[in-house]
């Protein structure tokens, strides 16, 4: 096989500059007869914490807006980035199967409940074996990348870059950090959040899914997992902290 199983990787390809005071400078302006200029000068790193925590808390976002993270993602899987791309106030420029060849093979994500399965990761190994065999031979036989693709499955490894605003990050995140998001999304979710919450906690450290703030808005759907998905985003936020 010429493919392989891949895992996730996400990584912050830039941010708006100091994006905390960013947003504390937005919010002063919406409350303040100063100019510009003058509200910069005033801002300090001694008052912007408890600004920005202020701003959190009333539900001000709109200044988040004005603060944009980008990041590069790969190792995940078309299934994915179909869910993705349903996420509309967001930039997204990802891999092309028309223009992009994969006769050298494609990697691929393999779900670890067919992986515990060994007779069914046999066969997922030997059909991604067989697609890509097949896909190899229409190249050779002069048929376009663009018609060849059309027998790749879900399962084929992709790369996107994803540019989302702070706001919309928040929105993200409190649906697909969720225990009933589908496993790899949530997966990548996790991971982004981390590196926002590197970049600017005072704006992220309350976010995640939807119980971390109140009772789940799932209803009846509920994972019914509510104490221990607090528990794991404040340990995981607790363990940035730690090594910072």
């Amino acid at each position: 096989m010429k493919g392989k199983a891949v895992k996730p990787v996400v990584e912050l390809l830039s941010h708006t500059p100091e994006p905390e005071k960013t947003v504390a400078l937005a919010a002063k302006l919406c409350y303040s007869s100063s100019d510009i200029e003058d509200l910069r000068k005033k801002i300090q790193a001694k008052d912007q914490d408890d600004f920005v925590t202020k701003i959190m808390g009333l539900g001000h976002f709109s200044v988040l807006e004005h603060v944009s993270f980008t990041f590069g993602v790969e190792g995940v899987s078309r299934a994915l980035t179909h869910q993705l791309v349903r996420h509309r106030v967001a930039s997204y420029s990802q891999k092309s199967q028309r223009y992009v060849s994969e006769t050298e093979g494609f990697d691929f994500v393999l779900p670890e409940s067919i992986k515990a399965d060994s007779g069914s990761a046999e066969r997922f190994y030997n059909l991604i074996s067989e697609i890509s065999d097949f896909y190899s031979e229409m190249i050779e036989k002069g048929i376009k990348a663009e018609d060849a693709r059309y027998i790749l499955p879900n399962a084929c490894e992709t790369k996107i870059i994803i540019t989302m605003n702070a706001r919309e990050l928040l929105h993200f995140f409190s649906l697909r950090c969720c225990e009933r998001a589908q496993w790899e999304i949530r997966q990548m979710a996790d991971l982004m959040l981390q590196k926002c919450y590197e970049r600017a906690p005072l704006i992220f450290k309350n976010s995640g899914p939807g119980c971390l703030g109140g009772p789940c808005p799932e209803g009846e759907f509920t994972c019914g997992k509510t104490a221990e998905v607090r528990q794991k985003y404040s340990e995981m936020l607790d363990k940035y902290d730690r090594l910072n």
